[in-house]
Formats: C-alpha cells, sequence, structure tokens
C-alpha cells in the first residue's frame, strides 16, 4: 500500500478567532492510501493546543509501517490529528475496495442530516450582533467567549438572533468563580449548553459548585481514557476526531459515553469537507452537532458537503466513505 501526505492551505471566508488567537486560513494535513485499484483519504488538523505542528505529525504518518491496519493503528499510534487521518483514510479505503460505505462495514444505520451549529467569531459586541443577525435564520449559533466582556457580547448575540438556540465555548477560559456568577445569566440568556469553562486540569470545582445548564467536556475529554475522570464534573463530551484519533475509537468513545450516562456532542476542528465527512456518521442522534468547518470556508474539496435548512448532509461517495 502507498501512502502520501501533503500539507493544504484553504483560505477562510473571514477571519476567525477565538480567545488564543485568530486566523485566515485552515491549514491541513492530508493523507492518501493507494492499493493499486483503490484509493482512500483522510484529514486532519494538527492542534497546537495538544503540541502539534504539521511537521510533527507528519513524522508520526510517515513513521507507520507500509501495512498499516486500522487495529494495529490503535495499538502504535497515539490518539491525535495524525492517527485521525490515516484511521480515516483506511476506513475510505476499506469501503472503496469493498463496494460499500463505511456506515454498513461499521454496522451503522444508514445516516441523514444533522442540525449542526454555526460559530461566531469572537469580535467586538457590534459586530458579533451585526454577524448574530445575519446568521439568525440558523436554527443553533455557537459563541465563543473566554473574555472579560462576555455578557455584554452574548447580549449582543442574542438581540441579533432572538430566536436561535445558543452554545456557549469558554475555551477554558473562566475560572470557577467566573463560571459560577456567569451561569444564571447564561440561563437566562437561553443557552443551551456551556462547553469547557474551566482550564482541562484545573476543572475538579465542577464537581463541587452547581451546574445550573449542561456542562461540556472539550478540551478535558480526548478518548475512553479520559471518562473516568470526567463524571460528576461535566453533563456533555464534545467528540473531535482529531482527539480521538480517528473514526475507530470515536465510535467507541460515542458508546461508551452514553453507557455512562453523558451526552455527546460531535465537534470539530476548522478544516473541509473531508474532515466532517466522517465526524456526520459520529453525529448521528448526537445531543448537539457543530461540524461548521466547511461553512466557514472561501473554498473547499471538490465534493463538498450539503449543507441547508436540514442540516449537514451525510457525504457523497466521491468525497468519503
Amino acid at each position: 500500500m502507498q501512502r502520501s501526505v501533503t500539507t493544504d492551505t484553504f483560505r477562510l471566508a473571514e477571519a476567525f478567532t477565538i480567545s488564543r488567537g485568530s486566523r485566515t486560513e485552515a491549514r491541513v494535513l492530508t493523507v492518501r492510501l493507494e492499493d493499486g485499484s483503490s484509493r482512500g483519504w483522510g484529514e486532519c488538523v494538527p492542534y497546537a493546543r495538544y503540541g502539534e505542528t504539521p511537521e510533527s505529525v507528519t513524522a508520526q504518518i510517515d513513521a507507520l509501517p507500509a501495512d498499516i491496519t486500522r487495529a494495529r493503528l490503535q495499538e502504535v499510534m497515539e490518539p491525535g490529528a495524525g492517527r485521525n487521518a490515516v484511521d480515516c483514510a483506511l476506513w475510505d479505503l476499506a469501503a472503496k475496495q469493498a463496494g460499500k460505505r463505511v456506515w454498513e462495514l461499521a454496522g451503522l444505520a444508514a445516516p441523514g442530516p444533522e442540525i449542526t451549529a454555526f460559530t461566531l467569531s469572537l469580535d467586538t459586541p457590534e459586530k458579533m450582533r451585526a454577524a448574530a443577525a445575519r446568521h439568525a435564520h440558523r436554527p443553533l449559533l455557537k459563541i465563543k467567549l473566554g473574555t472579560p466582556d462576555d455578557m455584554v457580547r452574548l447580549e449582543a448575540v442574542r438581540a441579533g438572533a432572538p430566536d436561535a438556540a445558543i452554545i456557549v465555548d469558554a475555551n477554558e477560559g473562566w475560572s470557577a468563580d467566573v463560571y459560577t456568577d456567569l451561569a444564571p445569566h447564561l440561563v437566562r440568556m437561553g443557552v443551551k449548553l456551556v462547553e469547557q469553562p474551566l482550564p482541562a486540569g484545573e476543572d475538579g470545582m465542577l464537581g463541587e459548585i452547581a451546574r445550573p445548564l449542561p456542562v461540556c467536556a472539550d478540551e478535558s475529554c480526548h478518548d475512553r481514557g479520559s471518562l473516568a475522570d470526567l463524571a460528576g464534573k461535566y453533563d456533555v463530551i464534545n467528540i473531535k476526531l482529531d482527539k480521538t484519533g480517528g473514526l475507530t475509537e470515536a465510535l467507541a468513545l460515542r458508546d461508551a459515553a452514553r453507557s455512562a450516562g453523558f451526552g455527546v456532542m460531535v465537534g470539530c476542528m476548522v478544516g473541509t469537507s473531508l474532515a466532517m465527512a466522517p465526524a456526520v456518521l459520529l453525529a448521528q442522534g448526537a445531543a448537539f452537532t457543530d461540524l461548521d468547518g466547511p461553512l466557514l470556508l472561501a473554498e473547499d474539496r471538490e465534493t463538498p458537503l450539503r449543507f441547508d435548512a436540514a442540516g449537514v448532509h451525510p457525504p457523497d461517495a466521491a468525497l468519503w466513505g
């Protein structure tokens, strides 16, 4: 089996800002596998928050044996972006070889569209209100917060989109005291969920303070090994393929989380339709879906995912799976 890794850049429709910084492009790694007659591919987004760079992840992938299998991959590579791209490429290749869809190979029900959040970039309250008004037709908006002026921004978004459901992502930007102070106001503003209010590894207080609205673990949850430490602190987990290391572990994590009583959210990094395609299968029946990466891009893969009023649709076989 031949394998290649390329670094590809896709322009964003506009600058995207969270509390950690801004970007104007999505820089992704694309893994391609060929067996002589069939080809499969997958995408990942190396994330500096987890110590990843395109160069370090490419080196990890290049070090894998040429005959790597999905089962062996889980044993020899740690969860992360590199394993995700290879795992998803192996799923796609297997589907092409079998003449079936990935959901069939995985024993899943035929997928359908899922309503996805649309993320508003962190900006001034005035600009966030204008952005919310432009996207007020969307049923679910996500706001990136984690600054001293969070309430002003939230109120501006609510004014711009009075009927949309809202979820909030603090990106580890609050303390326990800040969250305790903000929580009643989040409820008052109709926020449905708050993601990662406290830093990962410093979130023990979530098990001791009131949680008047569902709290979702993002940076605190990577794979099944994370679940034991989340009990009593979080109500929902955010599953991202770049954290789990691919669809194989993500499906197992989803089932384990539900068995343990957690709600499930399926999220993404800022990537193309290729990165979102396997996550659409994972998101079936999720409490919250946040697969809006392609909606933030000015350019995408040749056969992009379809987004409409019903949500994000499963991928065409020409894209993935």
